[in-house]
């Protein structure tokens, strides 16, 4: 596979990843503000600072962002998300935001990580619909999400639906204990779900195949895609030593 250009901003973030990614790939750095290569694979970090609006141009790109489970500690106040340290996982994914959860990859690096699923629920009172940020209504062009959402969902249920996001008051963990399931876009709060017995679906192309909210009365929970997420994020120390861009590019020929 082609070594990508990686696009670093000016943000802390972004930039360490990127500095990390680029050493363990052997790729060349280039800051946003000066990429003119749109003929050439990318690869950088998040969705903001005009990382997004050149990921829309070029054909082929590998994106970074907070993993699927293990994540780094964060705190959200002042109407902001804070990375308190950089101790999780990070996905990278080629040519999308998120992995669709497809594949055939082994379960060691999932056992590593030392989750334990909860079982199944077959009881819930209510719904949980998890509203995307306004940037990701904005890339998906979904400003209207969740009445569309809710519309779809109440052909299908007739459960009390509870909107949730980073601005409410209850936490999405007290919220699991009696929801009988989880919508997003294609937030990873829905595998977090999951593991803790909730089935989640998605509306995203990517991801709705996961689960049909057709069948939402119906729910059930696909372990196997819990093995090829796994091989999906990576610690910074994976990404910096090169052993996530080796999986990567053995994974993808």
């Amino acid at each position: 596979m082609d070594k990508p250009i990686v696009l670093y901003t000016d943000h802390i973030m972004n930039r360490t990843l990127c500095y990390n990614f680029a050493k363990g790939s052997n790729s060349l750095l280039c800051h946003v503000n000066e990429f003119k290569e749109y003929h050439k694979t990318i690869a950088t970090y998040g969705v903001l600072r005009g990382t997004y609006e050149i990921i829309k141009k070029v054909s082929n790109f590998y994106y970074i962002d907070h993993g699927y489970f293990n994540q780094s500690t964060r705190k959200f106040e002042n109407n902001r998300t804070s990375v308190l340290n950089l101790d999780g996982y990070f996905r990278i994914v080629y040519n999308n935001l998120v992995h669709n959860g497809e594949g055939n990859y082994p379960d060691d690096r999932f056992k590593k990580l030392n989750l334990k699923f909860k079982k199944q629920k077959n009881h819930g009172r209510y719904i949980i619909l998890s509203e995307p940020s306004e940037m990701m209504k904005k890339i998906y062009n979904q400003h209207n999400w969740v009445n569309e959402t809710k519309k779809m969902i109440e052909n299908f249920s007739d459960r009390e639906i509870i909107v949730h996001n980073k601005f409410s008051k209850q936490s999405l963990d007290s919220l699991l204990v009696n929801a009988w399931a989880f919508v997003s876009l294609q937030s990873a709060a829905g595998f977090k779900a999951m593991i803790n017995g909730i089935p989640a679906y998605f509306t995203e192309e990517t991801l709705k195949n996961i689960n049909l909210i057709q069948e939402i009365e119906n729910p059930k929970i696909n372990y196997k895609i819990f093995n090829n997420l796994a091989y999906g994020q990576w610690t910074l120390n994976e990404i910096e030593n090169g052993e996530a861009w080796e999986n990567i590019t053995h994974y993808n020929k």
